[in-house]
């Protein structure tokens, strides 16, 4: 009974999923879908690439949280449109909250959407949103060990970014080591060492955001079942 129950969510989940995807695709929009542990430096990654983006292409922000609107005024700072979803409880998005979450989102008049998602390992990784591309933060002081511990989280994902990099001299990590075993699980995963501290190593991450929003308002981007 359990595993039908569980089937049936997802099903639903997928259905409205691919009535985001529509939209997102009609409208030309990149659609990223960031996840990663708490504190691992979502908001913040957001709030460098907004700023680099910023006069070259519209950004908007989904923000996804538990409790509370902190995380979208900070990003609501920098001038970027943003619509909080508080789950009141639940650890992730579902494609129902991102549809209700896009009427108060104008999304026909954006280049790229962020959906950042509540900070959790496990289960962002088995929900479908409709976006173009799942994309996870794992910090350097989460330590080395997260691709095997979290496998489904690097296998879902088309990007990772090793954040904190700035944090290695004190933290008992190898970077390295987390690429291999990341790459083990998912070798189509494309990778970026960076700080948003510092702003180290994030321009190489704002040039693929270029080219993946120049490839979607071209309709070059392939539906996530065929990439």
């Amino acid at each position: 009974m359990k595993i039908s129950v569980v089937k049936n969510i997802l099903e639903a989940n997928q259905r409205i999923a691919e009535e985001n995807r529509r939209l997102f695709s009609e409208s030309r929009v990149l659609v990223l879908n960031l996840m990663s542990s708490p504190g691992a430096g979502k908001t913040s990654l957001l709030e460098r690439t907004i700023q680099a983006l910023k006069g070259e292409f519209r950004v908007g922000v989904v923000e996804g949280d538990i409790q509370s609107t902190y995380d979208a005024e900070r990003i609501g700072r920098t001038g970027a449109p943003v619509v909080q979803i508080n789950t009141g409880g639940a650890c992730h998005l579902d494609s129902n909250m991102i549809q209700e979450a896009l009427k108060n989102l104008d999304v026909k008049n954006l280049d790229l959407l962020f959906i950042e998602n509540v900070g959790n390992l496990v289960c962002p990784a088995e929900f479908n949103l409709g976006e173009n591309f799942k994309a996870m933060i794992l910090s350097v002081a989460e330590g080395d060990d997260k691709p095997l511990k979290y496998p489904l989280m690097f296998h879902e994902s088309s990007v990772l970014l090793i954040n904190k990099i700035d944090l290695l001299p004190f933290c008992d990590c190898d970077p390295s080591l987390i690429e291999e075993r990341a790459l083990k699980i998912n070798p189509h995963l494309t990778i970026f060492r960076v700080s948003c501290r510092t702003g180290d190593g994030l321009d190489p991450w704002t040039d693929w955001l270029r080219i993946k929003i120049q490839q979607q308002a071209s309709g070059e981007i392939a539906d996530p079942k065929t990439r």
